[in-house]
């Protein structure tokens, strides 16, 4: 039976885990009945070649010349070693073969070349780390022995998670490109295509659909496509995702529909069903919603379709099924935290609201559909699709893709997963807003948030009001601290280079950061130099920020990145070594004490930041006060109560003592019986299977009615207040 639908990921987004487009798009289609079959060949490409199959047939194909590397001439040389270790080090990658870290961790099992005279420095770097972890990062470092080898011998345009990506970042015109697709294939483009060969036979669909995120998959894009025009000419095709969501918005150039039938923007699911009623011969072409075709010889947006946008809880769940999910492998690649999650382990991927909340900051594309229109997901909802991709894919970590999680959804969200026992392991991205109180975050690393990442960017508050951040310096280190307090790691982005800013700003900037890893409110972070891009506030309104387009013409292919002219004239390429040599020391928790000025072979001007800035903001009172609509919410568990009687100057009361569980010990309370039988009926009430979450207003109505003396000075207590160190939290 013919497949509708053939949902492809062109090679290479990631080795560990599928990137979610066909997986969604898969999910929804499901929801039409629309029969359909996913692939990432990216995955599938990587394993035809790491076998010892694959390596046997590229060492073959090398060529000797006096000009290769000393480097690859070793490796050429233990061409033998490779071979026979390659199979046992996949499956070792793939969680398949775990005993062989021991062998691997001797360090006279792999085949060594220049990769890994990096050791000597990552040594103190890793640290202690675990025999699996090691036995990871040798692994990695040997198979990017082999890609040095593939990218000087074989292909220079080669790499794990990108391929040609020189040629789909910033390509305003299409020549480099097509001249590139018309050339022999490549060693890779032929591994490619057997695979595609394969699985078009077996699966004869009607439509392929390839989603191209990255710069890194386009051309392999382009090849498939143009595999398929050669040899399936009746075959419709389209593409879609992040790169053509951004980059091509404005294409004009003809050439690329003799490549492809169709590009679609922006959420894919409506346009994607309307394909499917094109190619039944239900709807015309100009029906068709936010797509380009050729319409009598000409390039046309097609966009005349009345239909709506599917909202998020008409989207279905995520499906993951026909995606090879036990044959992707995990990497260590670097010492980086945050990027170390990315890379190693399987993550379940969902969005709990699409677009972003919050929609102002000026470097970013709000004015595209996949930041400015915000939908929250409700939690029940997030809770059901949890549910049932554990069901589906055994894995029961999530990483939810957001924009920028809202902080009321992942309260929500964290609520019904302790309401249904969730055991599960999740990430996100956020804003640093002050919402992320102490207890909230407490909160969230009880429902299993393990880590998050948000843009502090330019740490100095006059940029991040330039940036429309909404927030300052001394707000992110108070919520990196409350999250860091709870046990969840935080991974911070950096930007530099951003429109006016001077030397003076990069240097306080670092100063910060510095202060906030040494303070230990910080785990990772990464700097970025600044990109503008044509649908943000600064490539829309360059005069506004003092910055000028260094061309005034639009490509005819990929238009988004735009080269432009800081009138500041600081030279901002002069930091970015300093910025990463600091920042890859201080995420190892060493040279806090370095004068700034070392990092740079430049002369940089002083900082101007009070050296216990940080520190000063962390020691700051947060306020007491309780809003009356403050939700009050118990983790902990029901204690055990012994009754006994005090007595003092011949009077006698009955008094009580709680006993507390908790998973690292005990601890005792004792108050006075009336006040402890009130207790125990609020402890209960204020658990989270309650539905109707218990209020700081109510709790004060309950206990004054119950008895009759006023509730502010047991409140703030010792009783509550030793309540409040451990599972009584207020949000």
């Amino acid at each position: 039976m013919a497949t509708k639908v053939f949902l492809i990921t062109p090679p290479f987004t990631q080795l560990n885990t599928p990137y979610p487009a066909t997986a969604y798009l898969k999910g929804f289609l499901n929801t039409k009945s629309i029969s359909s079959h996913q692939a990432d060949l990216g995955i599938e490409v990587i394993l035809k070649l790491f076998s010892s199959v694959g390596l046997d047939d590229m060492f073959n194909q090398i060529i000797h010349t006096n000009t290769i590397s000393e480097n690859s001439k070793r490796i050429i040389a233990l061409k033998s070693h490779y071979i026979n270790t390659i199979d046992a080090v996949i499956s070792f990658l793939q969680g398949h073969n775990p005993t062989l870290s021991h062998l691997i961790c001797q360090e006279d099992f792999l085949p060594e070349a220049s990769r890994f005279k990096q050791l000597d420095e990552l040594d103190w770097a890793f640290g202690t780390m675990g025999t699996q972890d090691k036995a990871k990062h040798l692994a990695t470092l040997y198979l990017e022995d082999i890609s040095d080898l593939i990218v000087e011998c074989i292909d220079p345009h080669f790499g794990f998670s990108r391929y040609a990506e020189r040629l789909g970042r910033s390509a305003s015109s299409f020549d480099e490109l097509y001249e590139a697709l018309h050339l022999d294939k490549t060693f890779i483009d032929n591994m490619l295509m057997l695979i595609l060969d394969e699985k078009m036979k077996n699966l004869n669909p009607e439509l392929v659909s390839l989603s191209v995120p990255f710069p890194g998959n386009l051309y392999s894009a382009f090849r498939i496509a143009q595999w398929i025009k050669l040899h399936y000419p009746e075959v419709k095709i389209a593409m879609g995702g992040g790169f053509p969501n951004t980059e091509l918005r404005s294409v004009s150039d003809v050439r690329v529909f003799e490549f492809f039938d169709f590009i679609c923007l922006d959420d894919g699911e409506a346009p994607i069903e309307h394909l499917c009623e094109y190619v039944d011969g239900k709807r015309g072409l100009d029906e068709l919603k936010r797509t380009f075709a050729i319409v009598d010889s000409k390039l046309k947006y097609c966009n005349s379709s009345i239909s709506p946008d599917y909202k998020q809880f008409e989207v279905g769940t995520p499906d993951y099924s026909d995606l090879l999910l036990d044959k992707y492998i995990s990497v260590i690649e670097v010492a980086n935290p945050m990027h170390r999650m990315w890379s190693d382990g399987r993550w379940n991927k969902l969005t709990m609201a699409h677009g972003c909340y919050w929609g102002k900051c000026t470097f970013c594309d709000i004015s595209l559909d996949y930041i400015k229109v915000y939908e929250p997901v409700a939690a029940a909802l997030l809770c059901d699709r949890m549910e049932e991709m554990i069901q589906q894919t055994g894995e029961r970590g999530f990483h939810f893709v957001d924009e920028a999680a809202p902080p009321a959804l992942m309260r929500s969200l964290a609520l019904e997963i302790i309401r249904r026992k969730l055991t599960v392991s999740w990430w996100t991205n956020i804003r640093f807003e002050k919402s992320f109180t102490r207890d909230l975050c407490l909160l969230l690393k009880a429902s299993g948030c393990i880590a998050i990442s948000g843009g502090l960017e330019v740490a100095s508050d006059r940029l991040l009001e330039l940036i429309q951040k909404g927030v300052t310096v001394e707000q992110v280190a108070r919520v990196c601290h409350n999250f860091t307090e709870a046990g969840i790691m935080v991974h911070a982005y950096l930007m530099y280079g951003f429109p006016s800013q001077t030397a003076q700003e990069t240097i306080d900037s670092l100063e910060m950061v510095r202060q906030m890893f040494e303070a230990g409110v910080l785990q990772s972070a990464f700097w970025h130099q600044f990109a503008m891009t044509a649908h943000s506030p600064v490539g829309m309104y360059p005069e506004k920020f003092k910055v000028e387009k260094a061309c005034s013409t639009g490509g005819t292919f990929a238009n988004n990145d735009i080269v432009h002219l800081d009138k500041s004239g600081t030279d901002h390429e002069l930091f970015s070594y300093g910025l990463k040599k600091s920042l890859f020391n201080y995420m190892h928790g060493i040279c806090f004490d370095y004068p700034l000025q070392e990092w740079f072979e430049h002369k940089v001007p002083e900082t101007k930041v009070d050296p216990e800035f940080i520190l000063k903001s962390l020691s700051k009172e947060e306020s007491l006060l309780i809003k009356p609509d403050a939700k009050v919410v118990w983790l902990g568990t029901k204690p055990v109560v012994d009754y006994f009687s005090k007595s003092k100057k011949g009077r006698q009361w009955e008094m009580a003592e709680l006993k507390f569980f908790d998973k690292k010990g005990s601890f005792n309370l004792q108050i006075e019986k009336a006040q402890a039988d009130w207790l125990m009926d609020f402890l209960t009430n204020a658990g989270p299977e309650n539905k109707e979450l218990m209020t700081f207003k109510k709790a004060k109505a309950d206990f004054e009615n119950c008895l009759k003396i006023d509730f502010e000075p047991f409140w703030y207590g010792k009783a509550i207040n030793t309540l409040r160190h451990g599972d009584l939290l207020i949000l």
